[in-house]
């Protein structure tokens, strides 16, 4: 039997066989942690858990967590490393190969990067449509060895070329790559996720800006905006089209209201992303959307931009799944948090990253250790104040 460090090296580096046994693990399942226990695997995907030591293993698991590999549905954490710096941009293929090793090492083996299509600067990243497109095409070509890399498209409805970018390249794409994950936003100050323009003006401060200049900026946007009416009308009405035809899986983004929700549910959407008040929340949740919410959120304990708390959400069962948003090493630093304040057991809190996570980005072939299901694993040590990812373990089915 392999010792659990020699096997981590091996399999970090991609060359994991297809039929395994790992023993002596407590397997999160669905509704429960198994005492110690086996996870057969046979051609890359879950043959059986068997549950007592009757199994010989390859890999000895050394009595830690066996949990689904982390599902991220939306990551916008590549854009950031690709360009670190405003003025550093780095080989798309050097990017992903190191953003994939540090995803990794937090337990996640499938990850939906969050594209903009739409020309903004964020945080020191500047956004483009001709960008997005390029990075969407070799992240569609990308074959990672331990993560499995999936594009979400960002769609500002006011961005009147980014729309006509995506158009082209979702007409471009293959049956095999539809429906895609479209997510639309409208940042407008004002309402959504910078409902409070005060509070957004001291965000931007609080950034290094110079406060005239933000506010300046921000009116200029309300105003912008108002010019722009007529595209995002068009440009939700073309999401409704995608929705419908099944060429899009359609998320909301920053819903703040309860009409908002009805207005996205009209246009076949199927998915709220972080909405942004409890209102909106319920709302979803009655008009039968999945709900996403952000884990910085959870683990800070409240909303960066004053919006909703998402451990109040979750009080009421208002979440279906977390992502990362912009820290991926939040996954599992969220789980614990709320299992430590007692808002979920482990097992349900872990559905938050895995299950719901694969339910939002329609992979219905993870997501869970089930007999039949993809062999991804991520390796658990649940043993310090805070839990840590020894391994994850990808299909190579």
């Amino acid at each position: 039997m392999t010792a659990i460090g020699e096997t981590a090296h091996t399999w970090q580096l991609g060359t994991s066989p297809a039929t395994y046994v790992i023993s002596n693990v407590r397997v999160v399942l669905g509704d429960r942690v198994t005492d110690p226990a086996s996870v057969a695997v046979t051609d890359g995907r879950i043959a059986e858990v068997v549950e007592g030591p009757s199994l010989r293993g390859d890999v000895d698991g050394g009595g830690l967590l066996l949990t689904p590999g982390f599902i991220d549905t939306h990551s916008d954490a590549l854009e950031k490393e690709r360009t670190p710096r405003p003025s550093v941009h780095l080989p798309l293929d050097f990017a992903i190969g190191s953003f994939e090793s540090r995803v990794a090492g937090v337990g996640i083996t499938t990850i939906f990067h969050g594209l903009g299509f739409h020309n903004n600067s964020s945080h020191g990243v500047r956004r483009d449509p001709v960008q997005s497109n390029s990075m969407s095409s070799f992240i569609d070509g990308y074959r990672g060895s331990r993560v499995d890399h999936r594009v979400l498209h960002r769609f500002n409805v006011r961005a009147e070329e980014g729309a006509e970018v995506l158009r082209q390249r979702i007409e471009s794409l293959p049956p095999s790559r539809l429906p895609v994950q479209l997510s639309h936003e409208d940042h407008t100050p004002g309402q959504g996720q910078y409902a409070d323009v005060e509070r957004h003006i001291d965000f931007l401060v609080s950034g290094g800006a110079d406060r005239a200049d933000a506010t300046r900026r921000v009116y200029e946007r309300i105003e912008d905006a108002k010019r722009t009416e007529q595209v995002r009308e068009a440009n939700l009405a073309w999401a409704g089209e995608l929705a419908r035809t099944g060429t899009a899986r359609l998320l909301g983004h920053d819903c703040d209201s309860p009409e908002a929700i009805d207005e996205l549910v009209e246009r076949g959407g199927v998915v709220a992303e972080f909405p942004t008040t409890i209102e909106a929340a319920r709302r979803a949740r009655e008009r039968g959307l999945l709900i996403v919410a952000g884990a910085p959120n959870l683990l800070r304990g409240g909303s960066h931009s004053g919006n909703v708390s998402a451990a109040d959400l979750l009080r009421e069962g208002l979440i279906d799944a977390v992502s990362s948003d912009y820290l991926a090493s939040a996954l599992l630093g969220c789980v614990s948090r709320v299992v430590n304040l007692r808002l979920l057991t482990l097992p349900a809190a872990i559905k938050l990253i895995t299950a719901g996570g694969a339910a939002v980005g329609g992979l219905p072939d993870r997501g869970r250790i089930d007999q039949g299901l993809l062999a991804d694993f991520a390796l658990i040590d649940d043993r310090g104040t805070w839990p840590s990812v020894v391994t994850t373990f990808k299909s190579v089915a």
